[in-house]
């Protein structure tokens, strides 16, 4: 009972924080101010604004805003998203481009369950579905689901990524971004063994922890320096009464917000003032690159405790996957039993959450897959966002992606005993 209270505390310090915002500005608003020509007034409503969306944006699910889409014929095609599975923790959704043909190209893009929506994959999204048909997990806010569905860690994440696989059949291109990387990689390989004919026809690992040991980060050294029993104890939360996970452990998405805010605490608190005083000025809306970004980065789910901590112990600590003594469902998990499925791994230069070498460390791995099906792509200058929705996505890595996905789309090629032996 004594981390549900402290669950309930965090969420009425937020609920609080929003109502001093809209107080703020319910107050400076009063027609009456405007008798007194004072810039107090502006400046007390402009932080009320700021100051409740902000803390209102932290219990929201971000809408996916992708209206339409460009086709060939030079139409504009709204867009619907589309159920295909649906599951406890998570669904498999379809965005459908309606009135046009489907695309070759049918791509799986897994998302990051780190503590933001698969909406942060937005950008990833629309600038994949011109060319694709784009299918993305989208996983459950852990507070929302009833302790009746049972647990959820890292084997029955790569389980759920195996039924999806299995589902949409083995022309699909997937593509893991981050935190999903390895387990995507551990999915292939469960398929590569138990049910060869559904595996994907490639598999591009983005800016993933593959060997975190590979190159150190704050977030590896956290991962060491930091016990088990630590980490139960300090980030391990029951749900509140007000939600329908009411008991659930959780690692609450609140919790990690404050994290993530700490790792640049200067440059979030500049932010905001700056945001203050575009708003008393007004030169904000709704859309600006201020409000468009935080209103993702501030939209925060809750993990279930047994995925964050043994996602933190067997793929961080123990490094499972790194040495190939990953266990799914009681079966081990051989990454050299992906003989024909074409891998690429993305990495940027600059990146501080998964450094350079710990995501092309997959290559190693495949002992079983020909040269010829293995590349990999270092982006110069790029950080973490960049390499799957900024810049250097857009104009760099997503052309070598689908460049990779077209040269590996047809007929699977059965690796010959020689490219198999030579491998090992």
């Amino acid at each position: 009972m004594r981390y549900m209270a402290t669950y309930d505390l965090m969420e009425a310090a937020r609920n609080t924080n929003q109502w001093l915002g809209a107080s703020a500005l319910a107050m400076a608003s009063y027609p009456a101010t405007g008798l007194v020509p004072h810039p107090f007034f502006k400046m007390m409503a402009a932080w009320g604004e700021v100051t409740e969306r902000t803390f209102a944006r932290m219990v929201v699910k971000p809408d996916w805003a992708i209206p339409s889409v460009v086709g060939t014929d030079g139409r504009d095609h709204t867009i619907a998203v589309e159920m295909v599975l649906e599951r406890p923790f998570g669904d498999l959704i379809h965005f459908a481009v309606q009135g046009r043909a489907p695309m070759e190209r049918k791509v799986l893009l897994v998302a990051p369950m780190s503590g933001h929506y698969a909406t942060l994959l937005r950008s990833t999204v629309a600038s994949l579905l011109p060319d694709c048909e784009v299918y993305v997990t989208d996983w459950h806010n852990a507070r929302d689901i009833p302790v009746s569905e049972g647990k959820f860690d890292v084997e029955d994440y790569t389980l759920y990524l195996v039924d999806f696989m299995k589902h949409l059949g083995a022309d699909t291109h997937v593509i893991a971004v981050c935190q999903p990387a390895p387990l995507a990689l551990a999915a292939t390989a469960y398929l590569a063994e138990e049910n060869p004919a559904a595996q994907p026809r490639s598999l591009t690992l983005i800016g993933g922890p593959i060997d975190p040991d590979a190159a150190a980060t704050d977030v590896t050294d956290f991962g060491r320096r930091v016990t088990m029993g630590q980490l139960e104890e300090t980030a391990i939360q029951r749900v509140g009464f007000k939600h329908a996970g009411v008991g659930r452990m959780v690692y609450p998405g609140l919790l990690q917000l404050s994290s993530f805010m700490s790792m640049n605490s200067e440059r979030h608190m500049k932010a905001f003032s700056n945001q203050v005083m575009n708003v008393a000025n007004g030169k904000s809306n709704d859309r600006d690159p201020h409000n468009r970004f935080y209103d993702e980065y501030l939209a925060v789910m809750d993990m279930t405790a047994e995925f964050y901590l043994s996602t933190v112990e067997r793929v961080f600590k123990n490094r499972e996957i790194a040495k190939n003594e990953f266990i799914v469902a009681g079966k081990k998990v051989d990454i050299g039993a992906i003989t024909n499925v074409a891998v690429k791994t993305v990495e940027g230069a600059e990146d501080d959450i998964s450094a350079p070498g710990q995501c092309v460390a997959a290559l190693d791995m495949l002992t079983g897959l020909p040269d010829g099906m293995k590349a990999s792509h270092l982006e110069p200058d790029a950080g973490h966002y960049g390499i799957f929705a900024g810049r250097s996505w857009r104009n760099n890595i997503r052309p070598l992606v689908l460049n990779f996905i077209d040269a590996n789309s047809g007929e699977r090629k059965k690796p010959s005993r020689k490219s198999k032996k030579a491998n090992n």
